[in-house]
């Protein structure tokens, strides 16, 4: 970790990385716009996966003085990560072939069929315990006219993974167990929800002349004010229904797998501790004897002993990670490997066979309905995670390492 602290800074800027040549010249500009902002709490995080967002760094960590940043938190708010182990090995499973192809290839095959990818959605509205909920406490809501649609058409989402660089992902850890991942956040909502309190938040902005300039994109709204309290409602609303979208999903990914490896092997599957956290989302926590909004875009909690999942990319490593509680980053750590290329860039530079070579060289069951854009997600897009796991020694543990044995892709 090294600080940048000079006439450029208002506040300091702690970067989890070995030198300045590691951060691309737009991720450093909006790091020094953040640490211009005269909310600031202490000091600018960056993780080792950090790269330029909208308004703020994704892998960026700051914390606000009564006040709370929409651009901060991001547009897929509550995004994050679901992991559960098995008590299977995957050689024992490995090379039995169902009516469907390999064993992998046959719970992949079901989870296409059974879970909504990308832009689908289910026929029928689902159970949501999260907007019956929101139903009952409409006051929190009533205000705010516009949004009120998203609460009925998220009954036909929850429970479905999105597109992007959101997967379902069958793997294998360190002593060969079957273990489950999934990446998913809010879907339609959280952008919604973001892009409307943006926007509310620079209007007012501009009728208090605020000091944080419009192209910084990181307009803000008092948390004592009106409309703050209406966006940490809605915020909460979208956290609360992306735990639950990945939990459900969760539920029938275990129940494929089970109901697979039970017909062809007899065994009944028994499941160990799951670990649902968010890694977009802001919340009021005490560091350095303040209270304070800690805004995690694209970073995840990771209190002294509290497991978190930090995912690699599709065909690489994912981690399970105990936290060290480093108050130096507000207790935080990356949220995965962090991009080196978007997507458009991935896409220009490699090719779908190159892709999909280097899947079925490693043996990788790829689940996707369209390869054309496969290379937007390819490992070779992102940064090398066992690198960013290195840089962020100081903030997490090492619990379990994991490879991708099979994967669905939006």
């Amino acid at each position: 970790m090294f600080v940048i602290y000079n006439e450029m800074t208002k506040s300091p800027i702690k970067i989890w990385l070995d030198d300045i040549s590691q951060l691309e010249e737009n991720c450093l500009e909006q790091a020094f716009h953040l640490s211009q902002l005269p909310f600031i709490h202490k000091w600018v995080c960056l993780m080792p996966d950090t790269h330029a967002g909208k308004g703020m760094p994704i892998g960026g960590v700051i914390a606000t003085k009564d006040v709370i940043v929409p651009n901060a938190v991001g547009v897929d708010i509550g995004c994050g990560m679901d992991f559960i182990p098995t008590d299977v090995h995957i050689d024992d499973i490995r090379g039995i072939q169902t009516g469907n192809g390999t064993i992998i290839q046959a719970m992949i095959g079901n989870l296409m069929r059974t879970i909504p990818l990308n832009m689908e959605r289910y026929k029928t509205p689902q159970e949501s315990k999260v907007l019956d909920q929101a139903k009952q406490e409409m006051e929190k809501y009533a205000e705010n006219e516009e949004l009120l649609p998203l609460i009925e058409d998220g009954y036909f989402q929850v429970g479905s993974l999105g597109g992007g660089n959101h997967f379902i992902e069958l793997q294998e850890d360190q002593e060969g167990y079957l273990c489950i991942m999934i990446h998913s956040g809010s879907r339609h909502l959280g952008k919604q929800i973001c892009d409307y309190f943006h926007e509310k938040a620079r209007e007012l902005n501009k009728r208090w002349f605020s000091e944080v300039k419009e192209e910084y994109r990181l307009a803000f709204l008092p948390v004592k004010e009106k409309e703050g309290q209406q966006y940490i409602h809605w915020m909460n609303l979208a956290m609360d229904y992306a735990f639950e979208n990945r939990a459900r999903m969760l539920d029938k990914t275990c129940t494929i797998v089970n109901e697979i490896i039970q017909k062809h092997t007899g065994h009944t599957v028994q499941f160990g501790q799951e670990i649902n956290c968010h890694h977009n989302y802001a919340a009021l926590e005490n560091h350095y004897n303040a209270n304070v909004w800690v805004h995690r875009k694209g970073a995840t909690r990771v209190r002294e002993g509290e497991l978190a999942v930090i995912p690699g990319a599709m065909g690489s490593y994912s981690y399970v990670v105990e936290g060290k509680g480093n108050p130096e980053s507000f207790c935080s750590s990356s949220h995965g490997a962090g991009r080196s290329y978007s997507r458009k860039g991935a896409m220009n530079t490699f090719s779908v066979e190159q892709v999909m070579v280097d899947l079925k060289e490693q043996g990788i069951v790829l689940g996707k309905r369209k390869k054309t854009d496969v290379a937007e997600e390819c490992r070779f897009a992102y940064k090398d995670i066992d690198q960013v796991m290195l840089q962020q020694g100081d903030l997490v543990t090492q619990i379990r390492k994991l490879k991708t044995v099979g994967v669905v892709k939006g």
